[in-house]
């Protein structure tokens, strides 16, 4: 792939998961002003957000196949066109299943985004620029989630109006993506050989004995750093005005620096990932991000909660770097199947963090909930470290020449 097209694909990626986030973060930010409008209980007001996390679980399957075997290029507009429609859809929906139908569907494409950008950046940029490009992509999250925020101050409680015009921009993504990326160079080498072109791909590939434990052990280590950190991000506002005292106007604060914190990390950590390697990094993110959890729960002095806050932020970048590592750990023909479904698995199980800690709070407290968060960043931690060492993956698919077990960027 040309230069420019690497490009591209850098630029267009960050502009999709941009409006990824967004659409992920605005029905948070909503959820209370949809509430009371239909009359939803909290239970079921929980229950939209969850069909959303179930539908991005269940993507790592649906869009990985799907890309695996139609291409990258189709199965990115696919997935921007499907969360962008039924975003509209849901601005005009009523009934609380209807409403719930959309959110899952929704997730599918949603999830998928994820997927599909770090096979492409793998696919577009060198071994040594990998983790700082993914990096990079990953790094619209918290960028999304302060669009998010401010469109929401400014056109809530219109929540109808927020969610169609949400879906509406979508678009911007569709256009950039459909004249200026090129389908992965590698993908199409890949399905046009001899070998590759007469068989269809199935999911049953990324539980044979050459790829299983890599399936196992990522999905395990994906599970427990997202059961983690969607855990922290739900309850963490509450335990901070709850807890600890801190007003409307400065959790606004807080929330900001925790994002800006975050988008600074990841691209820093991306170029530290691309130095020593993207499995020792992960490591440290995750006992990094442990550490600074418990050091915020046992801070006395709530001026500091802010600057710890953006440091736990700064240092949770796992999201970007299992992007760069999952997809290395898999060949072409089965890629975003593999990563997809490693990292969405536990997107799913994270649908139940928030109840979790809700039932460690109801007994004990929010602290202890929190407590818990620091421990499962660290159950992470140690599957990431009994993952093997295994090589890159060359852009045939197949290990790459002359690389012995260990040697390259899955280290």
């Amino acid at each position: 792939m040309t230069g420019i097209s690497k490009w591209h694909v850098l630029i267009g990626g960050f502009i999709a998961y941009l409006f990824d986030a967004m659409e992920i973060i605005l029905l948070t930010v909503a959820l209370p002003v949809i509430r009371q409008d239909l009359g939803f209980s909290l239970n079921e007001a929980g229950a939209m957000a969850s069909a959303t996390l179930l539908g991005i679980g269940v993507s790592g399957v649906a869009t990985g196949w799907y890309s695996d075997n139609f291409g990258r290029r189709n199965a990115l507009l696919a997935s921007l066109a499907i969360f962008g429609v039924l975003t509209c859809f849901f601005a005009q929906a009523h009934e609380l299943y209807l409403l719930m139908a959309l959110r899952f569907v929704s997730g599918l494409g949603l999830g998928g985004v994820w997927t599909i950008l770090s096979a492409y950046i793998v696919e577009t940029w060198p071994p040594n620029q990998r983790a700082r490009a993914i990096s990079f992509v990953i790094s619209a999250f918290p960028i999304g989630a302060i669009v998010a925020a401010l469109a929401a101050k400014f056109i809530l409680p219109e929540w109808r109006s927020m969610f169609l015009w949400s879906g509406i921009s979508v678009l911007l993504p569709i256009l950039y993506v459909y004249f200026f990326i090129p389908e992965s160079p590698a993908w199409q080498a890949q399905r046009h050989s001899v070998t590759e072109a007469t068989s269809r791909i199935s999911v049953r590939e990324i539980f044979a004995p050459a790829l299983l434990r890599y399936t196992q052990l990522g999905s395990c280590a994906a599970s427990f750093a997202l059961l983690g950190s969607w855990g922290v991000s739900t309850w963490l506002p509450t335990y901070l005005m709850q807890d600890r005292g801190l007003g409307l106007a400065a959790m606004t604060s807080f929330m900001a620096v925790l994002h800006l914190g975050n988008f600074v990390g990841l691209n820093i950590f991306g170029f530290i990932a691309d130095r020593i390697g993207k499995r020792l990094t992960i490591v440290i993110s995750l006992l990094l991000t442990s550490l600074m959890a418990v050091v915020y729960v046992y801070t006395p002095e709530a001026q500091w909660l802010i600057w710890i806050g953006a440091a736990y932020a700064f240092f949770m970048v796992f999201a970007g770097l299992f992007g760069s590592y999952f997809s290395e750990m898999y060949p072409i023909r089965v890629r975003t199947l593999g990563a997809g479904f490693c990292f969405n698995a536990g997107r799913g199980l994270a649908a139940f963090a928030p109840v979790l800690l809700s039932g460690i709070a109801s007994f004990y407290s929010l602290a202890a909930g929190l407590m818990v968060c620091a421990g499962f960043y660290v159950i992470s931690a140690i599957f990431v470290i009994a993952m093997p060492q295994n090589p890159v993956m060359a852009d045939d698919g197949h290990k790459a020449e002359g690389v012995l077990p260990g040697q390259e960027a899955i280290n």
